[in-house]
């Protein structure tokens, strides 16, 4: 098992490269249809230490992603915030595409890789002691208001992660699950390694601005749709209210009302009619400005559509609703 992980990753880059030859959208192309088919033989997995025997035995990196081959064919006028995405989970198609590639800092969607790791690799009914990590100082910062000493479980600091989008629950969970900041940073970039998200940096679970911590529209769909897999990531980000009942230090009652920030599921911005939007992470920061990926649904079809860098809220949900008005038009 290890060592296919092992080769999943160091394939995964040179399918990467290769992808646009032969993959339109999501729709994959026959070797007949090509003047210069790629011959799966002659690829040098040898440099990487790998066997063809061995490559044949590995599943296909995109038969179940998107594929972006050419931004050209959409408008880049019908977006103006700087990068854009809309996709089909169900039939793998691409929607629109805008900038999917480029380096951003993704604020606070960052949390929907912490969230994974949580789920995919914890027990959500672990009983976790709040540490001093848990205390963020930074202006600006959004918290769900947990304190060192304070006693509840993974699975509520998952709320208090996606919800209020606590900063704070985010650092709470990754020393809980690596001892430290620094050991859970190291796990996410494993982890989107393994995901094929080669553009992606991380260096702490709640996205506060660091240079070195960036991702892309693209990195985002791989790991939103991997977090999407898991009926908990998808109960909790279905949530628009959670009552939460824990312990403080002293062992006292502590009880809050987490609530979510997503304009659509709270009903402060209209949906297009015929969509529902199930899932969704917002992020803001000054450098990354106003973000959101988000999952919505129409007749038994699924969609995942991100919003990067927008000017502000009102910009970034004129976006969205331009791009996931294209599902219903």
């Amino acid at each position: 098992m290890a060592r296919d992980l092992q080769i999943r990753r160091l394939l995964r880059p040179l399918w990467s490269l290769g992808a646009g030859l032969w993959l339109a959208g999501c729709s994959a192309v026959s070797a007949e249809e090509l003047e210069q088919p790629y011959s799966f033989e002659e690829r040098p997995f040898e440099l990487a230490g790998i066997s063809v025997e061995e490559a044949e035995t590995l599943p296909l990196f995109a038969e179940d992603l998107c594929v972006v081959s050419d931004e050209s064919a959409y408008d880049g006028s019908e977006v103006n915030s700087e990068a854009g995405l809309l996709l089909s989970l169900s039939d793998h198609s691409v929607m629109y595409s805008k900038n999917a590639f480029e380096r951003l800092y993704p604020a606070s969607t960052t949390k929907i890789m912490t969230a994974l790791i949580a789920i995919k690799y914890g027990n959500l009914d672990d009983i976790v002691t709040v540490t001093d990590e848990a205390v963020i100082t930074e202006a600006g910062a959004t918290l769900c208001g947990i304190q060192p000493g304070d006693v509840l479980t993974l699975r509520q600091l998952l709320y208090g992660l996606m919800l209020p989008s606590g900063n704070d629950a985010g650092a709470a969970i990754a020393v809980h699950m690596s001892q430290s900041i620094q050991g859970f940073a190291e796990l996410m970039n494993q982890e989107a390694l393994r995901l094929g998200a080669t553009g992606t940096h991380f260096v702490n679970p709640h996205g506060l601005h660091d240079e070195n911590h960036y991702t892309t529209a693209y990195d985002l769909y791989l790991i939103y749709q991997e977090a999407l897999k898991y009926p908990e990531f998808r109960e909790v980000t279905k949530t628009t209210a959670y009552p939460a009942e824990y312990a403080d230090k002293d062992g006292s009652p502590v009880s809050r009302t987490w609530e979510g920030g997503n304009w659509y599921m709270t009903g402060r911005e209209e949906t297009p009619e015929g969509l529902t939007v199930f899932s969704g992470k917002t992020g803001t920061t000054k450098a990354a400005g106003c973000c959101l990926v988000m999952a919505s649904e129409e007749q038994g079809k699924e969609y995942v559509s991100i919003i990067l860098k927008s000017e502000n809220r009102n910009s970034l949900y004129d976006n969205m609703t331009n791009i996931i008005s294209k599902i219903v038009n």
